[in-house]
């Protein structure tokens, strides 16, 4: 038996039932269908999320069902339109997001999870390991300072930081013809408007996130070429 089943063998902290209703009711609005091992897989990592965050507080998100929503329901919410993505950068990943999320919905992508703080990361390569993600890479330390292997077609942030220094810290990762993609809530105005010249904004794709009444919208930048 695989560490995702035993894990959901052991006596659950909250209600699974509801949580996974909420997960395929939220995958079947968004336009995706994760398997039932998918499905189990991002129950896992809620599990190891609220374990995780009563010790070394990795979210301000508390409750399960909350969890679900503003994690990863949201995080569900942008993967449509990265589906075509095969080498992903998350750029303060945090505790996964959106990157063990893409990484669950689509095995085939490679996704890099990237944070400065240590006790993410560790919990980041917790999660690869319990859930067995091949497909995941865990970086600790400053995007500036990066130095991977491949250049990235895709490189995404959540709550990173302003649209500009986004760019900057990561711009030299990007592959050529690649995109950045920020997840925001309201459209940043202001941030649009001081970008770098040679980058545009391709697209501003507004988000519905099922079971969150919330404005939310997914960013698409490019660089022009010169």
């Amino acid at each position: 038996m695989n560490t995702v089943n035993k894990m959901m063998l052991e006596k659950p902290f909250f209600d699974f039932a509801h949580l996974e209703s909420m997960l395929v009711k939220g995958s079947q609005a968004i336009g995706v269908a994760p398997d039932e091992l998918q499905i189990r897989q991002f129950l896992s990592y809620l599990t190891l999320l609220s374990r995780w965050n009563t010790v070394y507080n990795l979210t301000a998100i508390r409750t399960p069902e909350e969890m679900m929503t503003h994690h990863v329901l949201d995080s569900l919410a942008v993967a449509p339109t990265l589906k075509e993505a095969r080498h992903v950068l998350d750029v303060g990943s945090g505790a996964g997001l959106p990157g063990i999320v893409l990484a669950i919905l689509y095995p085939e992508m490679q996704v890099s999870l990237i944070d400065a703080v240590q006790k993410k990361t560790a919990f980041l390569s917790q999660v690869k390991a319990e859930l067995r993600l091949k497909n995941v890479m865990v970086y600790t330390g400053r995007v500036e300072k990066l130095r991977a292997t491949g250049k990235f077609d895709a490189i995404i942030s959540r709550a990173f930081s302003d649209l500009s220094l986004f760019v900057e810290l990561s711009g030299h990762l990007l592959a050529e013809g690649g995109c950045f993609y920020a997840m925001k809530g309201m459209v940043p105005k202001e941030e649009i408007q001081a970008l770098p010249a040679g980058l545009k904004v391709k697209a501003v794709v507004p988000l519905k996130v099922p079971f969150l009444d919330a404005e939310r919208h997914l960013l698409i930048l490019k660089k022009q070429a010169a």
